[in-house]
């Protein structure tokens, strides 16, 4: 009888020792996303606050947002035709298209000459257009010719024959003429500026 309560004893003993025993190398157990940061190697910030601005930042530079922006722009003066030294939807230039859409998509003021705009920004490769750019033509005649690309080939411009439309960079008129790609504003900052626009939405 001694020795089966003992032998309980004994039992009772060790199963109250396991219970309380702590493991030397448990694992942590974070109760949030910022404490899992504040784990990791003296990093102190919230893992959902960086995949926001990343998310956010993504969204400004996406030349989706910015050709969006040129195409509001392109139904709102298709048609218009062409004048030489216009600026209104009765008639407008090459140079003063790109001042108003610049300045009603993304609150930019470009200077009003063609030769002026081609002082603006960068030059880019054609390879490396992006939806943005400025695009200049050395056309027959006394004056040279500015657009915009907008993207997949395509830029706006007023046609001095059809007035504002859209027209291929590589149709074979455009082509034979084009001369030269600038960026005015890196895309991060035109993309963010869209915002600014008192017109979107």
């Amino acid at each position: 009888m001694l020795r089966i309560m003992a032998l309980g004893w004994v039992l009772a003993t060790l199963v109250a020792g396991c219970a309380t025993q702590t493991p030397r190398h448990a694992a942590p157990q974070p109760s949030s996303l910022a404490a899992a940061a504040k784990a990791g190697k003296g990093e102190h910030f919230s893992p959902l606050a960086v995949f926001q601005a990343s998310d956010v930042q993504r969204a400004l530079v996406s030349p989706v947002r910015i050709r969006k922006a040129l195409l509001s722009e392109h139904r709102r003066w298709v048609g218009t035709p062409y004048r030489l030294g216009g600026t209104t939807q009765r008639g407008i230039d090459c140079s003063a298209l790109m001042q108003h859409v610049y300045s009603e998509a993304f609150q930019v003021s470009l200077p009003r000459t063609t030769e002026q705009q081609m002082q603006e920004g960068r030059r880019v490769p054609r390879s490396e257009l992006a939806a943005g750019d400025l695009v200049f033509f050395r056309s027959p005649g006394p004056y040279n010719h500015v657009g915009v690309y907008v993207g997949d080939g395509y830029f706006l411009h007023a046609s001095t024959s059809q007035g504002v439309k859209l027209s291929r960079l590589d149709n074979v008129y455009w082509n034979r003429h084009y001369w030269q790609s600038r960026r005015p504003m890196e895309r991060t900052r035109l993309a963010a500026r869209i915002n600014r626009s008192p017109r979107e939405g």
